[in-house]
């Protein structure tokens, strides 16, 4: 899978993020979790964001990679989970997106009784995970603003002004 598969690109502020994932809370709650399983590094600050949230201290992580940048490769689980997680009952398992579902096919193989939450979901990977907030489309790359940074843009008067 490569770059090209992507024709649009979503952006999400940090202002978004905190609202989407709060939204998220709002439909889990009054669910109890005994804890929260991050995958990273995605899943990091939306789980921070929940624990917050749901007032859950006991948080852990499952770190998966499998993109570099824009193309999705081989699967590759390079730190498991707590082994006291068992079958995942009663945990959280969070992501921030879910988009072909093969890392989520995998996580969910290891924690099939987790309740798998994402604040973004695309087609293939939506069947995948228990609640989502926002859908987009299978073609578009998600910009999440830990992959962005913030840079000066001249204004259009001075850009017209060059000619």
């Amino acid at each position: 899978m490569s770059a090209n598969r992507y024709r649009k690109d979503f952006s999400i502020t940090w202002d978004q993020i905190h609202r989407d994932t709060r939204d998220l809370c709002a439909r889990l709650y009054p669910r109890e979790f005994k804890g929260i399983i991050a995958i990273t590094r995605g899943g990091l600050i939306p789980a921070g964001l929940i624990a917050r949230e749901l007032n859950v201290r006991w948080i852990d992580t499952i770190s998966v990679t499998s993109y570099d940048h824009m193309n999705q490769g081989q699967l590759n689980i390079i730190k498991p989970f707590d082994p006291v997680v068992g079958d995942g009952e009663g945990y959280l398992l969070v992501d921030d997106l879910v988009d072909t579902g093969k890392t989520a096919r995998a996580v969910r193989e290891l924690l099939p009784k987790a309740c798998f939450v994402t604040i973004y979901a695309k087609p293939e990977g939506r069947p995948l995970v228990d609640e989502c907030i926002t859908e987009v489309d299978q073609d578009t790359w998600i910009q999440f603003p830990w992959d962005m940074g913030v840079s000066y843009v001249e204004p259009l008067v001075d850009q017209f002004n060059k000619d």
